[in-house]
């Protein structure tokens, strides 16, 4: 019998705050973060709501590593771990040469580089970049790692601070909603950007037991797509394709929530939700609920996966469905429900998490109680 691969810890920064439980509470309550930027004048762009972290002491060019670093202490504590044991793999995601704080010419010196100074020092590290599904097929790597004996322990983790550049860029190709994002809503109009870190452990679930742990929450499945397509479109048919690879993979019928990507653009989402419910509909699942974190803390980019993951860990812990915060109007749906408040569901047993990218990058993820 295959020993499972567990979540053992997970740490989050956010616009709610640091952690998990700060995080889980906005979300369940529907609240939003999403308000003005501080940190540069974004009302000369298209629109200026953020997620934008405040009260915390990093500052400057290392805003990004703190972060990162911030969520992995966290990540390791919640994991029962003071440091990475031997043979640990550390999978840094979305690295890029933006410090955050002006141009790229002066911030060339930040591309890639070293695994952070702190507590990820030691393990052995590789960078993934799959655009914003970086931190699902960084899960999905570090699982093979650990089923293959490469490690016992594995580390996700990365940061993203809020800069100029990036914004202007969304800015400029007019994915920036004016307001605020509203996934799912009919009237979206774009997206709205976040900061923070985040970090996911991974190892066997005997491990985590052996350190008396009662880890809840296994990686089931995984499913990762690159299509040669439009550049920033999502393929419905790709996407749906994701979905039914990942379930095969965990060898789950069907999904009881779908933590979505979903980040408020109008083709974006509508790709998505004609991906679930076309797989829902072979699955004959009826009123599968299905929502996003978008509207509460933004669009944390290459790590937006690890607060939908902790989303979709903390519904199958909790038997609730958090709602979609900025949600007033939904698209019209056949077999899927995206719910405005917050929904109980119980006996839920397994979640799917979808994290897709620019350049045609696709993942689905399965999670499932232990």
């Amino acid at each position: 019998m295959r020993d499972d691969i567990v979540i053992s810890g997970i740490g989050l920064l956010t616009a709610f705050g640091r952690g998990t439980g700060a995080y889980w509470r906005g979300l369940v309550e529907g609240r939003s973060a999403l308000a003005p930027a501080r940190r540069f004048a974004a009302d000369c762009y298209r629109g200026e709501a953020v997620g934008e972290i405040s009260g915390f002491p990093a500052g400057g060019p290392a805003r990004k590593q703190a972060y990162t670093l911030a969520a992995a202490e966290d990540a390791l504590r919640a994991a029962g771990l003071g440091a990475l044991p031997d043979r640990s793999l550390v999978v840094l995601v979305g690295q890029s040469p933006l410090r955050g704080d002006g141009g790229l010419r002066e911030e060339q010196d930040e591309f890639m580089g070293p695994v952070p100074a702190g507590v990820l020092e030691g393990g052995h590290s590789v960078h993934i970049t799959q655009a914003c599904a970086s931190t699902v097929f960084a899960i999905s790597l570090g699982r093979d790692a650990l089923r293959s004996g490469a490690a016992t322990t594995v580390v996700v983790a990365g940061g993203t601070a809020l800069n100029r550049y990036e914004y202007a860029s969304m800015a400029v190709v007019r994915a920036i909603d004016r307001t605020a994002a509203r996934p799912f809503d009919t009237g979206r109009a774009g997206i709205s950007l976040g900061e923070g870190g985040g970090a996911i452990v991974l190892e066997h679930g005997s491990t985590a037991r052996a350190r008396g742990l009662a880890p809840d929450t296994v990686v089931a499945g995984a499913a990762c797509r690159v299509s040669a397509g439009k550049a920033v479109a999502s393929d419905a048919d790709v996407v749906a394709g994701c979905l039914r690879d990942a379930l095969d993979d965990a060898g789950v019928e069907h999904a009881d929530y779908v933590h979505a990507h979903a980040t408020g653009t109008p083709q974006g989402d509508a790709a998505e939700l004609r991906a679930i419910e076309e797989v829902s509909g072979r699955t004959g699942t009826a009123s599968l609920p299905v929502s996003s974190h978008k509207g509460a803390v933004g669009h944390l980019l290459h790590i937006s996966g690890v607060p939908a993951v902790a989303a979709a860990a903390m519904a199958l812990r909790t038997g609730v469905v958090p709602p979609t915060p900025g949600l007033s109007a939904p698209e019209e749906t056949r077999r899927v429900v995206l719910p405005r408040s917050a929904l109980p569901v119980p006996g839920m047993a397994a979640a799917v998490v979808n994290s897709f990218g620019f350049g045609g990058n696709n993942a689905s993820l399965v999670l499932r109680r232990s």
